[in-house]
């Protein structure tokens, strides 16, 4: 450390004299020449950024677990449960309870869907000619496939087909009301299918 130089006598006359002679532009006391002036604000030094570690991390580990939300696609039977009540509401519940016995019925079970297909067309038409209101279609619950790919596979290709035939033409003029049928009817490997009235 470097020490301070102090004055001698004759600089001290001399400093002393000149000093007498100026004027102070502040109000404070007098500065020695063997003193250094103060400072007002001591020099600032920026605190020092914490150092940023690198913690072991694995991409998505804070995500939400989602894998109970992979199948966004409702099930046949919500869609039927949630499609509007077109026909008599009272004979809709009597229906969905298993207390209507269906005037005809057909067996799709082990076929496959080009065979299923016209069978089940020519089997509606057939029915609302002969006056049938309410029958049943029996599909089967379906068997569950390999599923080794990303594309999940639903089981029951033909209960998955069957409401969407009904949909279209030319069975969509023909079919009223679709839903799943009692367990005393096969419950959901089966179909109540409520018929229109031939004009």
């Amino acid at each position: 450390m470097r020490r301070r130089r102090l004055l001698s006598a004759e600089d001290r006359d001399l400093w002393e004299k000149v000093a007498a002679t100026t004027q102070a532009m502040h109000r404070h006391a007098p500065i020695s020449a063997e003193t250094e002036p103060e400072l007002a604000h001591p020099p600032h030094h920026p605190p020092k950024k914490p150092r940023f570690e690198m913690k072991d991390f694995r991409v998505g580990q804070q995500a939400p677990e989602l894998a109970w939300r992979l199948d966004l696609a409702p099930s046949i039977s919500d869609q039927l449960h949630r499609q509007p009540i077109v026909m008599d509401r009272k004979t809709h519940r009597e229906m969905s309870r298993g207390k209507l016995e269906p005037e005809a019925r057909i067996d799709l079970h082990g076929m496959t869907l080009s065979q299923a297909h016209p069978e089940l067309t020519h089997f509606l038409l057939s029915a609302q000619d002969r006056g049938c209101r309410l029958v049943l279609v029996i599909t089967g619950k379906g068997k569950r496939g390999l599923d080794d790919g990303p594309i999940p596979q639903r089981q029951g290709v033909l209960r998955h087909q069957v409401p969407q035939w009904l949909r279209l033409p030319p069975l969509g003029a023909v079919v009223m009301q679709v839903t799943e049928a009692h367990l005393k009817h096969g419950g959901s490997g089966a179909y109540y299918v409520y018929l229109r009235r031939m004009r």
